[in-house]
């Protein structure tokens, strides 16, 4: 599902709701989740799963172009973790 998809679905559950308003809660959704991980925190949504992030050490890569040895610095990722609801959800009938 994509972002104007999200959009249209919430937009048609939430009749009483302007398309304004839909897009600007999505934003804000967004926008915070965004800015608590950039901030160091994490984000759990009870019977979703829980955003944060973890810690990559910096690294020799290659360019796969050249061949060329890089440094690759040591940076943070966003790690999503399912919860156990979502689990099961997407391993019912295995």
């Amino acid at each position: 599902m994509i972002r104007s998809e999200l959009l249209q679905v919430l937009a048609k559950d939430n009749p009483e709701l302007r398309a304004e308003d839909v897009e600007r809660a999505v934003d804000t959704f967004f926008e915070e989740i965004s800015q608590r991980l950039a901030d160091g925190g994490r984000v759990e949504l009870r019977g979703f799963g829980a955003f944060s992030t973890r810690h990559r050490d910096g690294r020799k890569g290659r360019n796969p172009r050249t061949g060329e040895s890089v440094e690759v610095p040591e940076k943070r990722v966003p790690y999503f973790k399912p919860g156990k609801e979502m689990r099961v959800r997407l391993n019912v009938g295995e």
